[in-house]
């Protein structure tokens, strides 16, 4: 009898359900990009509708030597979202679908990816793998991506970030073609030289790499969708919760098991979320620091603070599903395993 089924064993006899395991899909590697490939822009999310801005999108990934084509869709607007959700489903399908594109970046992030979710065919994601990069919002597809086809996904910068595509600076653009044209693993992460990291709790770890978003990875749990911490290394970040609100969803994480279940925990970026005046019932408040140092902190896994991803113009891009070593003592992330194909 294995452990597992001496453990089921013993649930049933003390008339605890258990479900069986889901099953673990075999990792799929996207062939990397290079100079002259077509990849497809989408906006899985909020849109851009503005045509300037969408020729400047369209302009900065022609600097990385590709070349860009536009979802039929892309463009529209419904309210808050970028196209009914039928319309953004087609370009996320036609990307993957057309076997002249390469890649598929995201536009922006926003709301609206989790609409998605339950349509998506994730069979052909998984016979046709390709790179696709988004973060923010972009988290949804990137945990049910990873779930249901397996696929490696980038969590690194949307074109349009801010209204703009300024924030493709030198350190941004060289992690990004680091991760999606190099072959190689990334290696040890390094955060511009102004911006420091700090340990929440010292220590090492190894495992594959998993997260995104905060808000999106709390908003998944009860989902076929939630992220699947075990023996992983969690990332996230956020902007604009106020501590309280990030002390809610690291709570969230930590009563369903999540955090305890990671090998290793980070925080990235957590813009505009100590700044602002809280509601009454809230002040004075704690800092999200203080937040990660009493959540975070007491968990037995190694943790750190303060990698350069999320949003930010200084943005790292990270592979998801691949195997990486955490040393929270000395304040390193290293990517161990090579991204793409």
């Amino acid at each position: 009898m294995t452990r597992r089924d001496f453990a089921s064993a013993v649930a049933l006899s003390a008339g605890v359900a258990t479900a069986p395991p889901a099953p673990v899909l075999s990792l799929i590697k996207p062939p990397a990009l290079r100079e002259g490939d077509t990849v497809a822009l989408i906006a899985p999310a909020t849109g851009v509708t503005d045509p300037g801005q969408l020729s400047a999108a369209a302009d900065a990934v022609r600097s990385f030597g590709l070349r860009p084509r536009l979802g039929a869709n892309v463009g529209r607007q419904v309210g808050y979202l970028a196209g009914a959700i039928d319309e953004r489903l087609d370009d996320f399908h036609a990307a993957f679908r057309d076997p002249d594109v390469r890649g598929i970046f995201c536009i922006r992030g926003g709301y609206g990816s989790a609409q998605l979710l339950d349509r998506i065919d994730y069979g052909l994601i998984r016979v046709h793998p390709k790179v696709f990069v988004g973060y923010s919002d972009i988290t949804a597809l990137h945990l049910a991506i990873h779930k249901k086809a397996g696929l490696v996904t980038f969590h690194g910068p949307v074109i349009v970030f801010k209204g703009s595509t300024a924030h493709f600076n030198e350190y941004t653009v060289r992690w990004y073609r680091k991760a999606l044209f190099g072959r190689e693993p990334l290696g040890r992460l390094e955060n511009p030289v102004s911006r420091g990291l700090s340990s929440i709790r010292p220590g090492a770890a190894h495992g594959r790499l998993m997260g995104g978003n905060l808000t999106l990875i709390g908003s998944l749990m009860g989902t076929p969708y939630e992220i699947d911490t075990r023996g992983a290394i969690l990332f996230t970040e956020e902007i604009g919760e106020q501590p309280y609100r990030v002390d809610r969803v690291l709570t969230q994480l930590r009563l369903a098991g999540k955090l305890s279940d990671a090998a290793g925990v980070l925080f990235g970026e957590c813009i505009s979320c100590d700044s602002g005046s809280c509601a009454p019932e809230f002040t004075p408040s704690l800092s999200v620091r203080e937040v990660l140092d009493e959540i975070v902190g007491k968990l037995s896994a190694p943790s750190m603070a303060g990698l350069a991803i999320g949003h930010t113009d200084d943005q790292l891009t990270l592979p998801l599903g691949v195997e990486a070593t955490l040393d929270a003592t000395r304040c390193q992330l290293t990517i161990d395993e090579p991204a793409v194909s």
